[in-house]
């Protein structure tokens, strides 16, 4: 088990989210940053897409109750993990009645814990996230509160060895000046080009009123060409909203299915983990690219991720080989 000691403003469990279920209104959901999740769940001997603890917003306490292998990936953090300084992308050998203490975030939005063996809530239409707008999946379709014990699988391939880290050059790198890559939306067509330079020439900013639904930005308005009341349709995480108000929203793994805002663009999906951990307030810059390079990023980032996995399993069988 895991205990939740102290909980912090935000704990949920996500794995890789649901597919194949949007035609019917059900979100993606799973993993704000999937890159994060997968790396995690790697460093501590699981299959990549098990379910994790997504942990955002501030401090908090946990309590192993069995001795097992943990890997923290994403946002970077300070704390201490059995009283010692802690570190992302090392995989940590942990005994019963060690204790996982997060004091703040240094860096970054959302991190995720793996444990080995994975978290073994029940499953919900073939997942283990937590959609917390629709009330299931997770722990009770809820935020973890203080007091909750989380159930651990039994542990499959083993894991590197304890004190093992990923090399740098493989971990996600998280560039705050970096534009993201968009391809034109749907409806670019209602945007003149004036709106389309001032799009990609604004600096936008995360808004305090963004979550796993969406990302608001605050900033110059662009605004179609005429106003424009358009039919729902088909919507997919990363979609550009622009609604009256004429500041963007960008749809995240929580996301509403279909939406009738005009899109001006979509966030490559290889950009969208990148994305979810820009913070309240940090700067936001588009850059326009065609669809064949936004498909020519996405399987960098999969051949990355084999790269990774490669890594990892050479370092599960040969313990002696460095990180």
């Amino acid at each position: 088990m895991i205990r939740i000691v102290a909980s912090p403003p935000y704990l949920t469990v996500q794995d890789a989210g649901w597919g194949g279920l949007r035609a019917s209104g059900m979100p993606v959901c799973g993993a704000m940053d999937g890159w994060a999740l997968r790396i995690a769940n790697l460093l501590a001997g699981n299959a990549m897409d098990d379910a994790v603890l997504e942990w955002a917003l501030g401090p908090g306490v946990l309590r192993f109750t069995a001795d097992c292998t943990v890997a923290l990936a994403g946002a970077e953090v300070a704390g201490t993990l059995a009283g010692a300084p802690l570190a992302g992308y090392m995989a940590f050998r942990v005994h019963a009645g060690d204790e996982l203490r997060i004091d703040r975030f240094v860096t970054g939005r959302f991190f995720y814990l793996a444990v080995s063996g994975g978290l073994r809530t029940a499953p919900v239409l073939g997942s283990r996230s937590t959609y917390l707008p629709g009330g299931f999946g997770g722990w009770h379709g809820r935020l973890l509160r203080t007091g909750d014990e989380l159930p651990i699988g039994t542990a499959g391939p083993t894991p590197p060895s304890d004190g093992w880290m990923l090399p740098e050059g493989l971990r996600p790198s998280y560039p705050p000046s970096e534009p993201f890559r968009v391809v034109a939306g749907p409806q670019v067509g209602l945007f003149d080009a004036e709106a389309l330079r001032a799009f990609e020439a604004a600096e936008f900013r995360v808004a305090r009123a963004s979550d796993r639904a969406g990302y608001r930005l605050e900033g110059p308005t662009i605004h179609p060409r005429s106003p424009a009341s358009l039919p729902s349709e088909a919507a997919c995480p990363g979609a550009v909203q622009v609604p009256g108000s004429g500041q963007p929203i960008v749809l995240m793994p929580d996301g509403p299915t279909v939406g009738g805002y005009p899109k001006i663009a979509v966030v490559a999906s290889a950009d969208l983990p990148r994305l979810a951990q820009r913070a309240p307030g940090e700067g936001v810059r588009f850059r326009m690219v065609t669809v064949a390079e936004a498909q020519a990023a996405y399987r960098r980032r999969a051949i990355d991720l084999h790269t990774v996995a490669e890594t990892v399993r050479r370092a599960a069988r040969h313990p002696r080989t460095g990180g």
